[in-house]
């Protein structure tokens, strides 16, 4: 399965869907950064905008892989898709996360127009809510971009594919870990914690065991997430899980 991770707004969480969310559930899945600005997140390879013809051979030549394309390289990179007709057909679905503040799911809506106006269709286009708060009410949290998909027909967001804040996330950035790894360390940080001698080793433990519990409970959320993505359709041609 190939997957591109694409909004024209930064800040909307797309390398956490793509390292966190997308590649621990595509078995064998690399991730691939495309960015300007190589401010490196753990990505095993980085391809800039403009190596658009370099891009294209790689994705020809693996089975599974998501590209988290960096907000700095969105519109050149949709501008050389259009240049290179049907080369939005390499990708097998399109993920575009959006979070509740007003400019970004204007950004996101504006991504999806472009991607329909290159040529994909609805039934290949995802939604990610990223960064929910749960006591915030859905419909009017994201009323802007959910009229705008239910005026256009667009796209087809499903409700259920939601990420909620959490500081996890930013506590991960830049270590190389995933939340999945995280998860399953079955380290008894307790027992080090009590056996550590300074004040300084019994906090660095106790910030891991911090880390350690906030990814196992955010692990179920993603499962879910993904999911509801409902990821396997791109792949039989069948339309996308509607939104409850």
């Amino acid at each position: 399965m190939k997957l591109a991770v694409i909004n024209y707004s930064g800040n909307v969480g797309k390398t956490t869907v793509a390292r966190h969310l997308l590649a621990p559930r595509i078995p064998g899945c690399q991730v691939v950064a495309v960015e300007s600005i190589n401010a490196d997140d753990g990505q095993r390879v980085t391809i800039r905008g403009r190596q658009f013809a370099q891009l294209q051979e790689f994705l020809q030549s693996i089975d599974n892989v998501v590209v988290d394309i960096g907000a700095s390289n969105v519109e050149e990179l949709l501008k050389l898709m259009r240049r290179y007709q049907d080369s939005q057909q390499d990708f097998d679905g399109y993920v575009v996360p959006t979070v509740p503040a007003r400019k970004q799911q204007q950004d996101t809506a504006a991504t999806l127009g472009e991607l329909a106006r290159i040529g994909v269709p609805p039934a290949r286009l995802r939604v990610v809510f990223n960064q929910v708060d749960e006591d915030d009410p859905f419909d009017s949290t994201f009323a802007t971009l959910l009229a705008y998909c239910a005026s256009t027909g667009i796209a087809r967001p499903n409700a259920a594919a939601v990420i909620s804040f959490n500081e996890v996330y930013s506590l991960v950035r830049g270590t190389g870990q995933s939340l999945a790894e995280l998860a399953a360390d079955s380290t008894d940080y307790k027992s080090l914690i009590a056996q550590a001698g300074k004040p300084s080793d019994r906090l660095a433990l106790a910030r891991r065991l911090a880390t350690q519990r906030l990814a196992r409970g955010v692990v179920p959320e993603l499962d879910a997430c993904f999911a509801a993505l409902d990821l396997q359709s791109l792949l039989t041609g069948a339309q996308p899980v509607p939104s409850s």
